[in-house]
């Protein structure tokens, strides 16, 4: 990874969405936080034009049911923006709460085997997840696995919302 192809900031427009739980809001800090500290996010080369050179700031928002990739340089000029369907995000999404709520509760009451079991099984329906948006993403954004990962998890922050 160069230090272009990456995200310097990353930002949630929420303001059209309900207040998130605090385990969301966590979800959310930890999620950009880990991004900023390492990730790797590049624009692809199209037809005969320049790829505008990061590191970029990311702003992730739903407007109009449509998830929206909003990029733009350090110098605060748009290089990029891009509306996907959450059609293809729902049932993962779904998925990924009713998990995480499963997770939630075992932490309180069940033993560290049980615990473990269900951590495993969110940690699959996280991938999945990162893997859709992996395909989604493609000829419009270069990102990883773990930058999937991480942009999944606000991804859900939004659709908590949305």
């Amino acid at each position: 990874m160069t230090e272009t192809n990456r995200l310097s900031r990353v930002e949630i427009d929420d303001s059209n969405l309900p207040a998130p739980t605090p385990e969301i809001e966590q979800e959310r800090k930890v999620a950009i936080y880990d991004l900023i500290e390492d990730n790797s996010f590049g624009l692809p080369a199209r037809d005969d034009r320049a790829v505008p050179e990061g590191p970029y700031h990311l702003l992730l928002a739903i407007r109009e049911k449509r998830l929206v990739f909003e990029i733009r340089t350090e110098s605060g000029d748009l290089v990029g923006e891009f509306h996907m369907s959450l059609g293809p995000f729902r049932q993962v999404v779904k998925d990924y709460f009713q998990i995480c709520e499963s997770y939630f509760d075992a932490v309180k009451k069940l033993p560290p085997s049980k615990i473990e079991a269900i951590d495993m099984a969110r940690r699959g329906i996280h991938n999945e997840g990162a893997r859709v948006l992996q395909e989604r993403l493609e000829g419009k954004a270069e990102v990883d696995s773990d930058t999937a990962r991480r942009l999944f998890t606000l991804i859900c922050v939004l659709h908590f919302g949305g």
